[in-house]
């Protein structure tokens, strides 16, 4: 189970001077064995709130209480180290995870997942942007979780990729939960139960049935294309 109480982020500038609330008293409870995709325009937080899930980033304001095995966001590769090779990263985490005694299973999981080959030698700042998606990807499903965070994972690569990528998480998900953020429907309708719609600077709205949530956004979405324009401002 994962709690997340009263969660308020922002960024801020150079010059120390705060932006708006990226995320504005985010406030659920995740059950065990639930499925969660998180809804809502770009730039309303979905990764953000991902981030904070993960321990990645830190809240301004309100908690995150994990009861369970957290992976970090699947699709964020920020977390390595670009002087050190993909094979070195690899060794590095899996014993921050407590997988040393396992660990040329967790090597031969990444190398055939990846499809890196010889890259996996090679120091990762010299790999193209899918290439580490690849091995984030790779090195999130080699270790057991609770819950994996996936942004946008299921999207890197190939079609042929896609597909593997695809299957291998839902074989993952038979024993785990996730908490997805992706911009195709069909993929949270298929792997999520619950949904969450992120509005920008309005209390987020939980849905027990993620169609019943994608369904709110979508007519939501609708509404604003056929709002006149001075409407909209008049509004805002």
């Amino acid at each position: 189970m994962i709690e997340v109480k009263n969660l308020y982020k922002r960024y801020h500038t150079h010059n120390h001077r705060s932006t708006d609330w990226v995320l504005h008293d985010v406030d659920f409870t995740l059950p065990k064995g639930v499925s969660l995709g998180v809804i809502g325009r770009n730039g309303v937080g979905k990764s953000t709130l991902l981030r904070l899930i993960g321990g990645v980033d830190h809240p301004d304001r309100g908690q995150v209480i994990r009861h369970c095995r957290v992976s970090w966001p699947i699709g964020v590769t920020g977390g390595f180290q670009g002087s050190m090779t993909g094979l070195q990263n690899l060794k590095f985490l899996a014993r921050i995870h407590g997988y040393a005694h396992d660990l040329q299973a967790v090597i031969d999981f990444v190398q055939d997942f990846t499809e890196l080959g010889k890259a996996l030698n090679a120091p990762v700042k010299t790999y193209s942007s899918g290439m580490r998606s690849r091995l984030a990807f790779g090195l999130s499903l080699a270790f057991d979780f609770d819950v994996y965070l996936s942004d946008e994972a299921t999207a890197t690569g190939d079609a042929a990729f896609k597909a593997k990528a695809q299957q291998v998480f839902q074989e993952r998900l038979g024993q785990a939960s996730v908490i997805m953020v992706s911009h195709s429907e069909d993929i949270l309708r298929e792997l999520c139960q619950a949904g969450l719609w992120l509005r920008k600077g309005e209390k987020p709205i939980w849905f027990d049935d993620i169609a019943d949530g994608l369904n709110a956004y979508n007519d939501s979405v609708k509404q604003s294309k056929n709002t006149p324009v001075k409407q909209r401002k008049a509004a805002a």
